[in-house]
């Protein structure tokens, strides 16, 4: 239901004049000839502050024109779909997007997908059914393969660890991300890997160093935790140092620059890391080649890699780049 357009767009107007300097990032180059508008995630999570950062990089080695506002917080879907709406009549010539959930930026979309705007999703899918049936069309989308992340994490425990308990702490309850990436080590678990229990750490350090040293306490026989991001698995590791508790194994995923300096200390065994930056520039360079050659692959898999000890000092080297090559179909259509 559409009630008061125009009391609703000076709401949104009013709002976004008291949003943080901070997530408002302004154009590479005001004269180029393509303009690109981006929604992201809050920067509150150094993840999406690297993705920030591959978006700029590209958009100057381009010489694109780029836009980029971040919602406050991780959970801060109201103000990511504020921020959206007051950039959707810009005039940008493509848009890239980086839910916080699987809905919450599919009616503000509409309009954009309406006059015939490419929109690129990267990182967190938006819902294909409720898309579908608001009639929202998405040029690509351009993420982690979740599902498989996850069986790698279970992969390497059982290296670690060979077989044992082991408890999961995903994201936010509900979120589609983190279920992938549990679900997929719940199918690689079995049979060496008991999974004793499952919590929700909320994306956040200190909630899951709450819910590991609860965890801990209740399981004194744990062998391993895998967490679904690694601010989590952080959060862990200080669990573990405060029960003085040296034996358990934990994994993370995405492969923040902390994770990295973790692993190479020894506090974290691995984090199965994915590549923010450059999924920032693979979404840049999709909307690029949207507006250009028009037709895009449908899905396209960033590029993933376990990080631990043996490989951990080559990942420094190259972060926030992936350690080895990788398929970039974007490229190749790009003028």
């Amino acid at each position: 239901m559409r009630i008061g357009v125009r009391r609703s767009l000076a709401v949104v107007a009013a709002a976004l004049m008291l949003l943080p300097l901070a997530c408002q990032r302004g154009p590479a180059d005001p004269d180029a000839e393509i303009s690109i508008g981006v929604v992201i995630k809050g920067l509150d999570n150094p993840f999406f502050g690297a993705m920030r950062d591959g978006i700029e990089a590209k958009a100057e080695e381009l010489g694109v024109a780029v836009q980029i506002q971040a919602a406050a917080g991780i959970g801060d879907t109201a103000g990511q779909v504020a921020r959206l709406e007051a950039m959707a009549g810009r005039g940008y010539d493509c848009f890239v997007v980086n839910p916080i959930s699987q809905t919450n930026l599919i009616q503000p979309l509409l309009p954009i997908s309406q006059r015939g705007t490419p929109i690129v999703n990267i990182d967190s899918p938006l819902g294909e059914d409720a898309a579908g049936q608001a009639g929202l069309e998405i040029q690509t989308y351009i993420g982690t393969d979740n599902v498989a992340a996850g069986g790698q994490g279970a992969l390497e425990m059982k290296n670690a660890i060979g077989s044992g308990q082991v408890a999961l702490v995903g994201g936010i309850t509900g979120d589609a991300t983190s279920a992938a990436r549990l679900d997929g080590f719940t199918a690689e678990a079995d049979p060496e890997l008991e999974i004793v229990q499952t919590a929700a750490g909320d994306w956040d350090r200190e909630r899951a160093l709450t819910v590991a040293t609860d965890i801990l306490r209740g399981n004194p026989d744990l062998q391993g935790f895998f967490a679904a991001n690694d601010v989590m698995a952080l959060g862990i590791v200080q669990a573990l140092r405060n029960e003085n508790r040296t034996d358990v194994t934990v994994i993370g995923v995405d492969g923040i620059e902390d994770a990295l300096n973790a692993v190479e200390d020894g506090s974290l065994h691995a984090t199965v890391s994915q590549y923010p930056f450059t999924i920032g520039e693979m979404g840049l360079e999709a909307c690029v080649a949207a507006v250009q050659a028009g037709e895009l692959p449908r899905n396209v898999d960033a590029p993933v890699q376990v990080v631990t000890s043996e490989n951990v000092e080559t990942a420094l080297e190259n972060f926030p780049r992936p350690v080895e090559e990788y398929d970039n179909p974007f490229a190749e259509l790009i003028e």
